[in-house]
C-alpha cells in the first residue's frame, strides 16, 4: 500500500463516485467541480495494486494555512487504520511543515483528528464563512 498524489481516471471516478453520493459533505457534486477542486488541491490516495483504498485533499498556499478537505476511507477497507496511514501521509508531508493554521471541519471523526493534533478552535468568535448549503444541486439555466 502507498500514497500517491495523482489519480487514475478510474480512482477518479471513485472518488467522485463516493463523494457525489455518499459523503454528506459533497453530496451532488459534478465531475467538473471535483476535477477543478482536485487540480487546485495537494491530493493525497492511499492506493493498493491501482486500488483507492482512501482519499484527502488538502488546499493550501504552503506557507500560512491549509484546509483538510474530503477526506474518506471506503467501506470495504475500514476499520484497519488506512485513516491514520492517510492523515499520517497528510501532516507530515513536507510541504505542509510550519504552517501557521491547518484546519478542517467535521461532523463525526473529533477522535481520529485529534491523534493528529487538531483541536477545537480557540476563538470561533473571530471565524467566518460564506455557506452555499445547495451550491453542487443547484440547476443552472
Amino acid at each position: 500500500m502507498h500514497i500517491v498524489n495523482q489519480l487514475t481516471q478510474s480512482q477518479f471516478n471513485e472518488v467522485h463516485t463516493f463523494l457525489s453520493q455518499r459523503s454528506y459533505w459533497s453530496k451532488g457534486i459534478s465531475k467538473e467541480k471535483l476535477q477543478t477542486a482536485i487540480e487546485n488541491s495537494l491530493c493525497f490516495a492511499l492506493v493498493q495494486n491501482n486500488q483507492l483504498i482512501a482519499f484527502a485533499r488538502v488546499v493550501t498556499d504552503q506557507s500560512t494555512f491549509a484546509n483538510l478537505l474530503d477526506v474518506f476511507v471506503l467501506e470495504p477497507f475500514r476499520g484497519v487504520g488506512h485513516a491514520k496511514q492517510l492523515l499520517d501521509a497528510v501532516v507530515t508531508h513536507p510541504k505542509l511543515q510550519g504552517l501557521r493554521r491547518f484546519s478542517l471541519a467535521t461532523h463525526d471523526a473529533h477522535t481520529l483528528y485529534q491523534q493528529f493534533g487538531f483541536d477545537s478552535v480557540k476563538a470561533p468568535q473571530y471565524l467566518m464563512e460564506r455557506l452555499a448549503q445547495s451550491s453542487f444541486t443547484r440547476q443552472h439555466s
